[in-house]
């Protein structure tokens, strides 16, 4: 099938590769020309596992192409993704303009029957807007339907979860634009959720803000085993086997962070505030994913006792293993609330180094683990890279000014640590 994807971002370029690996006819579309200019180099703009080499067997077999032009994709395919980016205003709301430009963009490009699906996580009720910028700039008054179907990608992951979807969701007005999709994705063999525009909308929103919610549960769970002197991860282990709760997402930490669930649940409150719903479940969700990084600071102060000019390593910065990305990334939040203290920051990251030094000020970056570990007067775990699980410890020990470690993902052996030595403390787990 012949397919644009507009948007270059994490959704779009691992939907368009993907799109190409299942041997449709794809071109990815991007008004950053420079952008676009080194992926015709196949320079890739992102780290995701397996990504860079299905991207180049793909253009070398043809079924790829990338275009700064609208226009051109447009002519050439039928079935036009939107995955352009919905960043949050200052009062949680997505900012839609880029999707409304798209579209008016479109309009005023067809010349033949298209199918516009919003890919992009946008708030119930846009696809509404999208049919309705499309017709009053489609002065030929040509075909079209406009559809919805969300992504459910981690990043890290993001081609097997593409290839391997638990479900394929499709928001669907007609029996055109749902024979065209379901032929679409019918190599994937997944199921598939037909419903309608609005539903599909929601069912984005309503999955991030649920395992959202499952996070900042078994956080502020993991505040009351430290108050009482619990193990966190066995009461995770314990409701786990629960079928009715399932493990997965009950794993305590320092928060989620990312370019979705922060975002998704900001949307939602926002679009239930306007509708007139005060989601206060979502609004303590979030609080509570807040309050886990500051507890990791008050944990580091009580340990350390005086924080100012001491020095701290912190291990991974990227929001989660798998990834560079570093929107919403908690190291963010803990490196500025470590500096208000004037604390010294080493920083190293397997793979967001470069992403991190476009948004960090006053930190050393280092070059490996024990470039960092060097005089420091603790380690702070951030980013659980399997990387970090390979660690020298005996060399690290020697090297620090003092032997510990504050462990934010619950990633290491904690018996292993302390019998060498290590002061070591986690996320609601009762320090030895």
């Amino acid at each position: 099938m012949k397919i644009s994807i507009i948007g270059t971002g994490y959704v779009g370029l691992v939907s368009g590769v993907c799109f190409a690996e299942l041997g449709n006819q794809v071109i990815c579309v991007d008004n950053n020309k420079q952008k676009i200019a080194n992926l015709k180099k196949l320079i890739m703009p992102i780290f995701e596992p397996g990504l860079e080499d299905m991207m180049r067997k793909n253009v070398k077999k043809g079924n790829l192409a990338f275009s700064s032009s609208i226009k051109e994709a447009i002519d050439k395919t039928d079935i036009i993704f939107i995955a352009v980016g919905t960043p949050s205003k200052k009062n949680g709301e997505a900012d839609l303009t880029f999707i409304e430009n798209v579209a008016a963009e479109i309009a005023q490009s067809m010349k033949s029957y298209k199918l516009i699906v919003e890919k992009s996580t946008v708030p119930v009720d846009t696809g509404r807007w999208i049919k309705h910028t499309i017709q009053i700039n489609n002065k030929k008054k040509i075909n079209f339907d406009v559809a919805s179907n969300p992504e459910f990608l981690r990043e890290g992951k993001a081609i097997n979860d593409f290839m391997h979807p638990d479900r394929v969701v499709l928001g669907v007005e007609s029996e055109e634009a749902k024979e065209l999709l379901m032929k679409l994705y019918r190599p994937l063999k997944a199921p598939v959720v037909v419903t309608d525009i609005k539903s599909a909308e929601l069912i984005k929103h309503a999955s991030n803000s649920f395992l959202a919610a499952k996070i900042s549960f078994i956080n502020a769970i993991s505040q009351i085993c430290d108050l009482v002197g619990a193990d966190v991860s066995k009461v995770a282990e314990g409701m786990g086997f629960d079928q009715r709760i399932g493990r997965a997402f009950l794993d305590a930490g320092i928060g989620y962070g990312g370019s979705c669930f922060p975002k998704d649940v900001d949307a939602f409150i926002s679009i239930a505030q306007k509708e007139g719903y005060d989601f206060s479940l979502l609004k303590c969700v979030k609080a509570i994913n807040e309050e886990q990084k500051k507890a990791l600071v008050r944990n580091i102060e009580k340990t350390l006792w005086i924080l100012k000019d001491k020095t701290i390593g912190i291990l991974g910065l990227a929001f989660k293993p798998g990834t560079d990305d570093m929107r919403n990334a908690p190291s963010l939040d803990i490196i500025h609330l470590l500096q208000q203290e004037g604390v010294k920051i080493k920083v190293f990251d397997p793979h967001a180094m470069s992403k991190a030094k476009e948004v960090l000020n006053n930190v050393k970056f280092c070059k490996d683990v024990y470039d960092l570990a060097k005089d420091c007067d603790c380690l702070v775990l951030v980013t659980e890279w399997d990387e970090f699980g390979k660690i020298d410890f005996k060399r690290l020990k020697k090297i620090m000014k003092q032997a510990i470690i504050f462990d934010g993902r619950n990633f290491y052996d904690r018996d292993k640590l302390l019998s060498l030595g290590f002061k070591y403390v986690a996320v609601g787990r009762a320090s030895k």
